[in-house]
This record gives C-alpha cells, sequence and structure tokens, in this order.
C-alpha cells in the first residue's frame, strides 16, 4: 500500500479528533503512530530523564526574548551538551532531531509537536502537513466522549491545552498556529465524523502519490 516513504504530520485543535484519527489512519496504513511515546524515545536516545520532556511537552519555553520578539526564536539544529542540557530549547533540540532521524529511516504518522515545521526546515519534502479544527460544541462532545468528562471540564481542557499549544508553537516557529500557510490541508471536523475525516486524509496522501 505504502508506495514510497513520508510522514504525515498532524496540528490540531484539542478535541477536535485529530490525534484519535491520525492514529487510525496509521494503523490501517501499517505504519507508527507518534504521540507522547515519541517523549520516551526522545529520552532513550539522549540518555535524559523522561520527566524532564514530560514537563517541556508542547508547551513554550521561558526565554522572554523568544516571547517579546516575533522574529526571534530558538535555533533547533543539534542539541548542545553544555551546562543548558535540560533546558526547553534544548529539550526540544533533541525531540527534533529524532523526529528528522525517524524521517529518514521509516514513514509515520506524528501528532504536533511542531513536526511540520522540523521537517520543513531541515528541507525534508516527504510528508503531508494536515491542521484539524472544529468549532467549540463540537469540540466539547468529543472530549466529554473520549475523556470521560463533564462539560465544564472538557470546556476547561481545551481553553488550556489550546493556549499551551499555540504559545509553544509560536515560541518554536514564530508563526501562528493555525496559519493555513503553513499546511497542505486544514480540515474543518465540525460536519464530519471520525470516518469521514480519516478517508480524507487517506484520499489525499494517495493523492499526493504516497500509498496506492
Amino acid at each position: 500500500m505504502i508506495k514510497s516513504q513520508f510522514v504525515i504530520t498532524i496540528g490540531r485543535q484539542y478535541g477536535s479528533g485529530g490525534r484519535l484519527v491520525g492514529k487510525r489512519l496509521a494503523e490501517k496504513l501499517g505504519i507508527h503512530f507518534y504521540d507522547n511515546d515519541i517523549l520516551k524515545l526522545t529520552s532513550e536516545r539522549s540518555a535524559i530523564g523522561e520527566q524532564y520532556f514530560r514537563l517541556a511537552d508542547e508547551k513554550a519555553g521561558n526565554n522572554i526574548l523568544y516571547k517579546i520578539i516575533d522574529s526571534l526564536k530558538p535555533d533547533i539544529g543539534k542539541p548542545t551538551l553544555d551546562e543548558n542540557l535540560v533546558n526547553p530549547e534544548n529539550l526540544f533540540r533533541f525531540q527534533a532531531e529524532v523526529i528528522r532521524e525517524l524521517a529518514r529511516a521509516e514513514s509515520f504518522v506524528i501528532a504536533g509537536r511542531c513536526s511540520h515545521y522540523v521537517l520543513r526546515e531541515a528541507k525534508m519534502e516527504n510528508h503531508v502537513d494536515f491542521f484539524v479544527y472544529a468549532d467549540m460544541p463540537t469540540r466539547i462532545v468529543r472530549a466529554m466522549d473520549y475523556c470521560k468528562v463533564d462539560e465544564q471540564e472538557a470546556l476547561k481542557r481545551i481553553r488550556k491545552i489550546d493556549k499551551e499549544r499555540k504559545e509553544y508553537h509560536k515560541y518554536y516557529t514564530g508563526e501562528d498556529w493555525m496559519n493555513p500557510d503553513q499546511y497542505d490541508l486544514m480540515i474543518n471536523a465540525t460536519r464530519i465524523n471520525y470516518n469521514e475525516m480519516e478517508k480524507l486524509m487517506e484520499d489525499y496522501v494517495r493523492m499526493k502519490g504516497y500509498i496506492e
């Protein structure tokens, strides 16, 4: 089914269903799906405790200059092994390095973590970048169902996690999280179900020539 090696990156609003559908699509295509497990993999390859990566996961760093000046952003090249070993920017570099290594070795689907930006900056061309969004009522219902929480807790999580992801993305890329120019396809998941979303992604990847 796979015609050539490629990566699918999925940016997603919390509760949109993007992560769930990405996982389902990876299973259908017989390739890996990476989300939180990328933290464990990065920890193993860097010999840095996984807890450091979890604390920094999809959260902006603490360098005030990057937060104030839009044009400034961290270097995402090789991580350093000096006294800044576990600062957020260096942890991001370790994670970016693992994403690049994986992209050279296999086809996979990955959720978030500025992966589309990491691959683009590395001049890697074989990736398809999706962003999944939906209106608030849809996201509340899906978050309630998936996380088994009430409406108030679902709304609280949506607001908190969306804010963290938006700030994280801006901090490390200097770009707006939901800017359509960054992605191959923006998917409005409000009026489609998970099956339809999966088929839409699969058809797009097929159209790009990566699968039969």
